[in-house]
């Protein structure tokens, strides 16, 4: 007979790892809404716009890996501590900027601290939960981020409309000294002997990153001829080729290309490009048509998508458990076909706008859809690497997530165009579609059984607290 136990959770350890990933995915989209505010009040327009939040998600995605591989290296509480004192700082820096350069010289600083804090707060889960409980801690970190991810406009809309834009980045300041204090004491691994860091590796593949980004972003104004936009992108997929070969060949890699033996570790990465691409073009699109076509607020444009972000804290941390029970391929495959086939309900919103009709059924089955996927997708690319690999495995899919995020934004306008009305968005919506039909596809045919259930056997080690 199959118990029904629930399965035993570490609620301090959890607490940490949510908190800590929390305020940095949080940041990836809560500027959103209050760009326009910056503007006003420091100049500079649209490129000032972009580069406020791709400062941001440059550095992180550029050193995530390299963050992954000090995590395994340092001990995931000690890089953990790091990241949140960073990130406090950097997040103060932000809020007082007199001028967009120094703000977004701040917002830089801020993706690097915020790359620490990511692929640790993963691994402690990892390092301190097996099996079933193993997939519902996954679950439940799965869920507030990705909570974080969609509800970064809500927040973003209620902070500029009611107090100023610079809120949005104090405010980070009580759930990260929420964080250290939970963090008083608890030791869950200590550093370990490891392989020096990859550091070459982790500079080409910053600048490889970095400079394709720049390239993305920058062509919009300069256009694909411009010295200023060839020169970064050759120098970036130069580094990118650099990169690879020195992971293939270097003795101690950043980024093990063995890791990609792993069939679900391989197959539920690319299924991550295709579901996150979609992520980024649906959550960017939907709120912008809303404010410059269909006339609402920024609180209510960010509000729009809040069932999304409901739904997820309800079912995550179920879906997480029956994916470790049952395994995750299913999941993964009918979820985005589902979150796919709500965007395409949205296809009936226009500037004459009725949320209840046009936009609450699609967002309903979206919600869905997306929280069926992605704590399963979570569990299985990490239950395929061993426990003690979780730091740079977690890492690397972190990265894949927010370089596609980034890379699907940066490539919207020559996809979609830049007249934003009802034909752009419903460009919008068909590819979001697309691309997560497209992942639920990659996963149904290329995802094995056994992602959802590894280390099911295995006793987790236990959690410390210093005197």
């Amino acid at each position: 007979m199959v118990s029904r136990e629930r399965p035993a959770l570490d609620g301090r350890v959890l607490a940490v790892a949510v908190l800590a990933a929390f305020v940095a995915f949080l940041d990836g989209t809560v500027i959103t809404v209050a760009l326009p505010s910056m503007s006003a009040e420091l100049g500079g327009g649209l490129p000032v716009q972009q580069w406020i939040v791709d400062a941001y998600l440059i550095t992180l995605g550029a050193l995530i890996l390299l963050a992954g591989s000090l995590s395994d290296l340092w001990g995931r509480t000690t890089v953990l501590r790091l990241g949140l004192i960073g990130f406090g700082a950097t997040s103060l820096a932000c809020g007082i900027a007199p001028t967009a350069e120094l703000l977004i010289a701040a917002r830089a600083l801020q993706g690097v601290a915020g790359a620490l804090l990511v692929p640790s707060s993963l691994a402690l889960i990892m390092s301190t939960h097996r099996g079933a409980a193993q997939a519902a801690a996954i679950g439940i970190w799965t869920s507030w981020t990705s909570v974080a991810f969609i509800a970064g406009p809500v927040i973003g809309g209620i902070l500029t409309d009611l107090a100023s834009w610079r809120w949005i980045f104090v405010i980070n300041v009580v759930p990260i000294a929420v964080t250290l204090w939970l963090l008083r004491g608890l030791r869950v691994d200590a550093p370990r002997a490891s392989p020096p860091v990859d550091w070459i590796g982790a500079a080409l593949g910053a600048i490889g990153l970095g400079g394709v980004v720049f390239a993305l972003i920058e062509q919009a104004n300069f256009g694909w001829a411009s010295p200023v936009v060839l020169a970064p992108a050759a120098v970036g997929v130069a580094s990118i080729a650099g990169f690879l070969v020195r992971e293939r060949r270097a003795p101690h890699p950043m980024m093990p290309l063995s890791l990609f033996r792993s069939r679900n570790f391989a197959v539920g990465n690319a299924a991550t490009v295709a579901v996150y691409g979609a992520l980024a073009i649906g959550t960017f699109a939907i709120p912008i048509f809303l404010q410059q076509s269909a006339g609402l607020s920024a609180t209510l444009s960010g509000l729009a998508l809040m069932p999304v972000t409901l739904i997820m804290i309800a079912l995550s941390s179920r879906f997480g458990a029956l994916a470790g029970r049952y395994g995750a391929r299913w999941f993964m495959a009918a979820g985005p076909a589902l979150a796919g086939a709500g965007y395409l309900l949205m296809l009936a919103v226009d500037a004459r706008f009725d949320y209840a009709t046009q936009l609450l059924p699609g967002v309903l089955l979206f919600g869905l859809g997306i929280t069926m996927t992605i704590a399963p997708l979570t569990s299985a690319i990490l239950g395929a690497i061993d426990v003690d690999r979780s730091g740079i495995a977690s890492a690397i899919n972190n990265a894949v997530s927010r370089v596609a995020g980034l890379v699907a934004i940066a490539m919207l306008g020559a996809v979609i165009g830049t007249r934003v009305d009802a034909a752009w968005l419903d460009r919008a919506v068909v590819l979001t579609a697309g691309l997560l039909i497209a992942g639920g596809a990659i996963s149904a045919i290329g995802i094995r059984r056994s992602g959802g259930d590894a280390g099911a056997a295995e006793p987790a080690p236990p959690v410390t607290t210093e005197p």
